[in-house]
């Protein structure tokens, strides 16, 4: 149906065209090596603050760490100095295979700090940090943009040229403006606009819930690759049944109960293993959300799930589930894509 090849991002070769994107507070080391077992192409780490990288700052170094199963991966900076960022990409790319800069989070504290989607208001700023991170970066260099600041300003295939002539290898584009935020729909169209206008690889983000969107924007776009952020979360066999979908034009069934309850239980070990267990024991807590939802009579273990303070109360709240989900191994209801997710900053 649908060749999923492999796609080269300057001189690094990505294994298939499905990308897991970067989102603040929710794509961390744990996650990301998950989402890569499940057949991502790329993985990207959460927005990692340049000035953080380059005074050291070690909450900052952490969040940066890259570990070896998930490579190739994409380390994703924010700021709004130049010298900073280039210097920031000189450090981050002894480890990554790729760097990113993140001209499109819409977050308030972002904003207002003069980066993210900020930027888009500032074209010569954006040409001068491009520059700046092409020059000294090891690694090649993408950037993650907005359709623009509002409706007013719809500006991402001038911004994508800017990238293209700084030498950057690719763009990712999600086509929602910074006044949208999450709402609403992104509109495919200004993906189409910057894949018709620029030469390097377009990857296009935003709405994506199902193998079926996956194909529909590749469809639509001709963008070179896609990438998910919060259709992933709780559904890390998005990557596989979609790769499988494009290959084959059959849809594998989604999992089963069991099957992702006993990955929710897996990835919480090994969100323990990573922060340790009074860290990740709240961290889970967003994810029991996420990989619970449109599970039958799950309303009171996620309200219980709420409170747990050790790994042992997560795997004893949840084996009763569990232990029934195994015998009737049914498949889940059809999820409620119109429930809010909350606590995401960036997808």
């Amino acid at each position: 149906m649908y060749n999923t090849r492999e796609i080269n991002i300057g001189n690094v070769t990505l294994p298939n065209r499905l990308f897991f994107a970067p989102m603040a507070g929710i794509s961390n080391m744990a996650l990301r090596k998950l989402m890569k077992s499940h057949g991502a192409g790329l993985v990207f780490t959460e927005m990692i603050c340049a000035e953080g990288v380059v005074r050291n700052i070690p909450k900052t170094m952490r969040l940066m760490a890259v570990s070896p199963e998930e490579r190739p991966s994409a380390i994703q900076l924010f700021g709004r100095n130049p010298d900073s960022l280039a210097k920031a990409s000189q450090i981050a790319s002894e480890q990554a295979d790729i760097i990113d800069l993140n001209f499109g989070c819409p977050a308030r504290t972002v904003v207002n700090n003069g980066s993210g989607s900020a930027l888009m208001r500032q074209p010569e700023l954006i040409r001068e940090i491009t520059n700046n991170v092409v020059e000294l970066s090891h690694s090649p260099v993408t950037a993650k943009i907005r359709s623009g600041w509002d409706k007013n300003s719809i500006n991402a295939v001038e911004i994508a040229k800017i990238i293209e002539d700084c030498g950057a290898s690719a763009v990712i584009v999600h086509p929602r403006t910074k006044s949208q935020g999450f709402s609403g729909l992104s509109d495919w169209n200004i993906i189409k606009d910057v894949k018709n206008a620029v030469k390097i690889p377009v990857i296009g983000n935003g709405d994506i819930k199902s193998p079926q969107d996956v194909k529909a924007m590749f469809e639509l776009t001709n963008c070179d690759a896609v990438m998910i952020g919060r259709g992933a979360l709780g559904d890390p066999w998005i990557f596989s049944r979609s790769l499988t979908f494009l290959e084959t034009g059959i849809i594998p069934p989604k999992p089963s109960d069991y099957e992702r309850l006993t990955q929710l239980l897996d990835f919480a070990r090994s969100l323990v293993d990573l922060q340790g267990e009074h860290r990740a024991c709240k961290e889970i807590r967003k994810f029991i959300k996420w990989w619970t939802k449109g599970l039958p009579n799950i309303t009171e273990i996620r309200q219980k799930a709420m409170h747990i303070q050790t790994f042992r109360e997560l795997e004893d709240l949840m084996s009763p589930y569990i232990e029934f989900a195994s015998k009737e191994q049914c498949n889940i209801s059809e999820i409620d894509d119109d429930e809010t997710l909350v606590e995401i900053n960036e997808e």
